[in-house]
């Protein structure tokens, strides 16, 4: 198994990865709660590390998680806001990461660009992980596997109907699915697909796993016989000023209850928050008797102690 420099995409890890690190995000979950319960000594691979906390963009699961999630394994961590850095802008992003190279043992970093992801990675030679960009929000996408995997006991052949706009959340989510064999369809207008790269990724992905990924334009046809419907907002941060010409593109595209009635009879339904009621769901829908979205928020948390433990230990 190769070893994990940079977690910028899914697509960084192997395939064959993409499911251990699930499965060691699991038993760092029931392992972690069950020691601290019991009074038990809590394995600490961290211990010593400090992690920078570099975000372009405010947070509330992002940042809460990965602040929690370092200190349980005995990490330390300084968080940097906007006017901190202004990264690319009061200083170049390579230098930025020249010097956060000196300091810290890893850069966890939420930017409005992939780009300067790629760049900080480039210059710096500690590990650097993408907490979102406008490409991919891979951090999220491996809890989303691990809630699937909880829910469902397998994701091998899990069916995974994605109803909304081809954004970075679903470009990870449709890597992580393509790499496990489970199968994912995006529902959207044309013209709001995933994006190419990552969706040849997927592709490419799918067919060695016996996965497959799947783009239509109906929503009521791509949550027939799903395990798990999900959605996210429509307006991503930063694309406020196509909020009119999006939510326009996107009627029809709501979940709600009659959405889900359509799915399989123990499909969940999922959201990575936070959520516009009116908009992608219907009113009530995080409280929907299927609902998982909060079980999600808290798989960030388990999901992220396995990435940086992987890759802050190996080697």
């Amino acid at each position: 198994m190769s070893n994990l420099n940079d977690f910028l995409s899914v697509a960084d890890l192997e395939a064959s990865q993409v499911g251990d690190v699930v499965v060691e995000a699991a038993q760092i979950k029931t392992q972690m709660k069950t020691q601290i319960k019991n009074g038990e000594d809590v394995r600490r691979p961290l211990e010593g590390m400090t992690v920078a906390l570099l975000f372009e963009k405010p947070s509330l699961r992002t940042r809460g998680s990965f602040e929690v999630g370092i200190r349980q394994l005995g990490g330390d961590c300084v968080y940097f806001s906007p006017d901190d850095v202004g990264l690319g802008k009061r200083e170049p992003v390579a230098d930025v990461a020249r010097v956060l190279d000196r300091w810290f043992d890893c850069v966890v970093a939420r930017v409005f660009s992939h780009d300067a992801l790629v760049e900080m990675a480039e210059y710096a030679s500690i590990p650097v992980v993408n907490a979102l960009s406008d490409v991919e929000h891979p951090c999220q996408a491996m809890a989303d596997l691990l809630t699937v995997h909880e829910k469902r006991g397998s994701l091998a052949g899990a069916k995974i109907a994605y109803v909304g706009d081809g954004n970075n959340v679903a470009a990870s989510l449709a890597i992580a699915c393509g790499s496990v064999g489970a199968h994912f369809t995006i529902a959207s207008p044309k013209g709001y697909q995933v994006p190419e790269g990552p969706w040849s990724q997927a592709q490419s992905r799918a067919k060695r796993s016996s996965g497959s990924v799947t783009w239509m334009e109906s929503p009521h046809e791509a949550v027939v016989g799903a395990d798990a419907v999900y959605t996210d907002v429509w307006v991503s941060m930063g694309e406020e000023s196509d909020a009119a010409t999006k939510l326009q593109a996107f009627k029809g595209y709501q979940v709600g209850p009659e959405l889900m009635d359509r799915a399989g009879p123990n499909a969940v339904f999922m959201h990575d928050l936070p959520a516009h009621e009116g908009e992608e769901i219907a009113p009530g829908m995080l409280d929907h008797p299927r609902s998982v979205v909060f079980d999600q928020a808290e798989n960030r948390l388990h999901a992220q102690k396995a990435v940086l433990s992987r890759l802050m230990t190996q080697g």
